[in-house]
């Protein structure tokens, strides 16, 4: 049997982190009435923070399966060795994927676009994450594959939302059922990932997975956490047995709910299963650096201790770890966000054991998987620089609901766009160390054509501005006056870091380009085509926020000089004033609510179309 090393870990988490009184921003009221549990659970939970990937609106910003890719490529990212086309086994957990059919770990591995492989999904409630990550254990240990990823994603916002419970005519005269609004205020969106591999990382740290125990109760209990039925009604044993799908939905067979009468029982079960351990001699307590426990609430981190203290065995408080307090209970996927913050944010050493437990309420199931840090501790911590995402301030008159409704709107655009910007292969590899001179200049070639594009799309927009609007005709031309010089300061760099001029000035627009460049153009061909400050919140957004931190990274990481970053230190100073151009757009008089919902759809599609353009850099 081969040795197990978990060689990188990486996360995901949906938009900025959001606190107690936000929660039913985005859930929504039910009914319009705030919830009266609300209070009483968070003070029991004692979470501070968690992720939605709904928006306000309460639309989803992401799906499950993308939230799960981008978990895998940040830890493919994070790893010490270039893995794209080695992944030979795929296993992903989840609750409740995005279709019935096909599985989950299809649809994820259809949004990673790696190579065909070995693929298993695992369905159930905290303790998928964990059974997805004993299979790729297996897989390895055997020797059948040599490289697996175990990943976990988690998707309940959008199953809370207010509009699901207002359509079902079982809670029109009566409030949602504490079952279900316990957990509205308990569960939150995230993923995390994996990289499993027979050998430990070349160099920093790797966590040799010593076992896996996974154990199912559910001969003993019955259902706790479950969505499909209605335990108060007996005559249907499943939601397909209803006559039709609103009938399942209106006697609310469909909510995923909690058997608050059972829910006690989860650490009970969870602590027998770590004294039987202890007595197999799996587990020495002494030995234990970190208890990496998933526990939902902060109710059952202390009824774990008691039930500890109880049996005569302790795990000293300060050797616990977990973020629940600041990233939020995400299930399945809360073990491996708990581990990715302890490898890749300095907390562990070389020979420690890490010891992991996931307790499950669904029928009940534990987990435990004990872990060794091997490997150097001096090249431990990973080199990453990424940035909380945060949006470029925008001016605008908060008196005025559509301004404040359209800025409010683009900053979550723009968040968005951020995170995922991160998770782009070129733009990780500047924020883990990992960027070439070649990967500097390919970029260049690739992005020279838009930036001439760019001087273009917004002069042809300026002659299709009514003239009763020259104010803002005169904003797009000195806007188009500012830009259109600006691809030789490209060329200058380009040629400064060894690059022949005649390489880039041939060069053709990859695919991504060709799709941002057709679709501005074709939004500056009509009438008055104002929506484009959406696009150019995005495109100036690049220069004034991420222009001069990537600049910087890129002549850090190679040895250049401020000279041969120029064109990115330059625009982190001149969109500035852009940026103050937008603003006399956001404020003039003729915006309205049709407009900004037009400006805000410019802003998406742009985001997308550039995100593509540096996914496919060198793809003509």
């Amino acid at each position: 049997m081969n040795p197990v090393y978990i060689t990188s870990i990486g996360k995901f988490l949906p938009g900025a982190p959001i606190g107690n009184d936000e929660i039913e921003d985005y859930l929504g009221q039910i009914n319009g009435k705030s919830s009266k549990s609300k209070r009483r659970i968070l003070e029991q939970n004692q979470i501070r923070y968690r992720h939605y990937a709904i928006n306000k609106e309460q639309k989803s910003v992401y799906t499950n399966a993308e939230m799960a890719s981008l978990a895998i490529h940040d830890a493919l990212a994070r790893n010490k060795a270039d893995l794209g086309g080695k992944v030979e086994f795929l296993a992903v957990g989840t609750t409740q994927g995005d279709l019935l059919v096909p599985g989950f770990a299809s649809m994820v591995h259809a949004e990673i676009r790696l190579p065909v492989m070995e693929v298993a999904t695992h369905q159930g409630v905290c303790a998928s994450g964990m059974q997805a990550m004993k299979n790729a254990y297996l897989h390895v240990q055997s020797g059948e594959q040599q490289t697996a990823i175990s990943c976990a994603s988690e998707f309940p916002s959008r199953v809370f939302k207010h509009t699901r419970f207002e359509a079902q005519e079982g809670l029109t005269d009566r409030p949602v059922p504490f079952n279900t609004d316990f957990l509205r205020f308990m569960l939150s969106d995230g993923a995390g990932a994996a990289v499993l591999q027979h050998e430990p990382a070349a160099s920093g740290l790797s966590l040799r997975i010593d076992w896996i125990d996974n154990k199912s109760y559910a001969n003993v209990y019955d259902v706790c956490m479950y969505a499909g039925t209605n335990k108060e009604n007996t005559k249907q044993a499943s939601w397909l047995d209803y006559s039709s799908v609103h009938e399942a939905a209106n006697d609310g067979a469909i909510n995923l709910k909690q058997d608050i009468r059972l829910v006690n029982e989860m650490p009970k079960v969870g602590v027998k299963r770590f004294f039987e351990l202890v007595d197999e001699g799996k587990v020495d307590p002494t030995q234990i650096d970190w208890m990496v426990c998933h526990y939902s609430s902060h109710f059952f981190r202390e009824e774990i201790f008691r039930l500890l203290q109880l049996g005569g065995l302790t795990i000293p408080e300060e050797k616990w770890f977990t973020n629940l307090y600041t990233k939020g209970n995400t299930g399945a996927a809360s073990i491996y966000i708990m581990l990715e913050e302890l490898l890749n944010e300095g907390h562990l050493k070389p020979g420690e054991q890490v010891l992991c437990m996931v307790p499950e309420s669904g029928r009940f199931q534990t987990s435990y998987m004990m872990l060794t840090v091997v490997g150097s501790s001096s090249e431990g911590i990973a080199a990453f620089e990424e940035r909380e995402p945060e949006a470029p301030h925008l001016t605008y008159d908060n008196t005025d609901d559509v301004q404040t409704h359209l800025v409010r709107q683009l900053v979550q655009v723009w968040i968005d766009f951020e995170q995922k910007l991160a998770h782009v292969p070129v733009i990780h590899k500047l924020y883990n160390h990992k960027f070439t001179l070649d990967d500097y200049k390919a970029l260049m070639e690739n992005i020279r054509q838009q930036v001439i594009d760019g001087s273009q799309w917004i002069a042809r927009a300026a002659s299709y501005i009514a003239i009763e609007h020259i104010d803002l005709r005169s904003t797009f031309i000195a806007h188009a006056r500012d830009e259109h010089r600006d691809f030789q300061i490209l060329e200058r760099n380009y040629t400064a870091v060894g690059g022949d001029l005649s390489t880039i000035q041939a060069g053709e627009k990859n695919i991504g380009s060709e799709a941002l460049s057709a679709y501005l153009f074709q939004r500056a061909s009509r009438d008055n085509p104002v929506d484009l400050i959406g696009a150019m919140w995005i495109i100036e957004g690049l220069g004034f926020r991420m222009a001069r931190y990537w600049g910087e990274m890129i002549r850090d990481q190679l040895g250049l000089s401020d000279e041969e970053v120029s064109f990115l230190l330059y625009h982190s100073d001149s969109d500035e004033l852009h940026f103050e151009r937008l603003e006399t757009v956001v404020q003039h008089p003729m915006l309205t609510a049709e407009l900004a919902a037009r400006i805000v759809k410019t802003a998406k599609t742009t985001a997308r179309l550039y995100l593509l353009q540096l996914e496919e850099l060198g793809n003509v």
